[in-house]
């Protein structure tokens, strides 16, 4: 008995997206190298190739050495079909970036935008950014495939509902896709900020590492967690929030902004390092001004520096343990810190970690630094644009 074609696409066109998942790397073939690695027909194949080249996604890149006869064509991802919306906000800034199909920015714009101006105001000022990026790179807003945002609070990633954001005053079940919609057509994906981190710095450079755990150490302190390159966001979507773990000996006194006692944000992060400093008399404010301590090499910013990050191996211990991560990335603010703030973490991390954990884990700086945001929500547009389903249904209103 015939089978109908999911969504009412052309039998011709089932499985074009499956296909071209064989070329989403950029690697150019030619219709008999997707032959071998597909095992489909070399007419199935020349079908669904002619279709993505109709449709734009693919673009010919020259040939391959003759084996007899003519030489054969090869093929690869075109990626300037369309363009991503990237958006980066934090609670006094928002970044801005437009890229192509494989993530690469092609250009970008960082303003002052304080979170707490509510999301209409915040949202249509980075729609207009956006816009004015567009256009200087000649691009339109229909070229755009989707938008992905991350914002500093906890987000329903299912709905793109922030979920009672601490520093995000007017943002609680917001409709930022919907938003964000009336302006751009494809998907608006909205996400924890530390999760599209994470997801930034495993496509920058940690690919070949199937586990991740990224730490942000800024003003708060979250996780965000990579498995086999997807993001692990929980039930909820809340998952990586370890700011709130209580370390182990706190003082009793040391009260968090949560309401609970001794949490981790409370010990490490920037304005509890901050405090400190004041303490001992060190004209300290932000978390710049202590990473600016650090490399005038002021032993008491040092001593602070190292102290937090032995807090922060402490609760990174317990992770190492119930995740067995590849590698754990330190970024944030703080993470400007070097050395000196990896020291404390792996101290304490290779002392009370199981040997076996810790046996090839390695513990490094964020190497896509303040721009892992942005990637990890181009990243996050990609992976759903040009999903198998996302090609299919996208050739065939291109061929039609």
């Amino acid at each position: 008995m015939a089978m109908s074609s999911p969504a009412g696409l052309p039998p011709t066109l089932v499985g074009t997206g499956d296909l071209f998942q064989l070329l989403r790397d950029g690697t150019p073939r030619t219709r008999g190298e997707l032959a071998q690695l597909s095992s489909l027909a070399r007419s199935t194949i020349t079908a669904r190739v002619d279709a993505l080249l109709s449709s734009g996604l693919l673009q010919p890149v020259g040939e391959a050495a003759s084996t007899g006869g003519r030489p054969p064509t090869r093929f690869a991802l075109n990626r300037a079909d369309r363009v991503v919306l990237a958006i980066d906000l934090g609670a006094s800034h928002a970044s801005v970036a437009v890229s192509d199909l494989s993530g690469q920015v092609l250009d970008q714009r960082t303003v002052q935008s304080d979170i707490a101006d509510g999301p209409v105001v915040v949202l249509d000022r980075v729609a207009a950014i956006g816009v004015e990026l567009l256009g200087g790179i000649d691009r339109q807003v229909a070229d755009v495939a989707g938008v992905g945002i991350g914002v500093p609070g906890p987000v329903e990633h299912a709905t793109g509902r922030p979920a009672n954001p601490p520093i995000m005053p007017g943002w609680h079940d917001f409709d930022i896709p919907a938003h964000l919609g009336r302006q751009f057509a494809g998907p608006v994906l909205v996400d924890n900020d530390v999760n599209l981190m994470a997801l930034g710095e495993y496509v920058t450079s940690w690919q070949t590492a199937p586990h991740l755990l990224l730490v942000k150490v800024a003003t708060g302190i979250g996780a965000g967690i990579v498995t086999d390159g997807r993001l692990l966001r929980g039930a909820l979507g809340s998952a990586g929030d370890l700011g709130h773990v209580q370390v182990a000996g706190a003082p009793q006194d040391v009260v968090c902004r949560c309401g609970n006692i001794g949490c981790l944000e409370a010990m490490a992060a920037g304005p509890a390092i901050a405090a400190a400093l004041r303490g001992q008399g060190l004209d300290v404010e932000s978390s710049q001004d202590i990473v600016d301590a650090v490399s005038a090499g002021d032993i008491a910013a040092l001593q602070a520096v190292r102290a937090a990050g032995r807090d922060l191996g402490s609760v990174l211990a317990t992770c190492v343990n119930l995740l067995n991560p590849s590698v754990i990335v330190i970024g944030g603010k703080l993470s400007e810190a070097g050395e000196y703030l990896l020291a404390g973490v792996r101290e304490v991390v290779y002392q009370r970690s199981l040997p076996l954990a810790t046996h090839d884990l390695r513990i490094v700086s964020t190497s896509a630094g303040s721009q892992g945001g942005i990637l990890g929500a181009s990243a996050m547009v990609i992976d759903a644009v040009l999903a198998p389903r996302a090609v299919d249904e996208y050739v065939a209103r291109r061929i039609a």
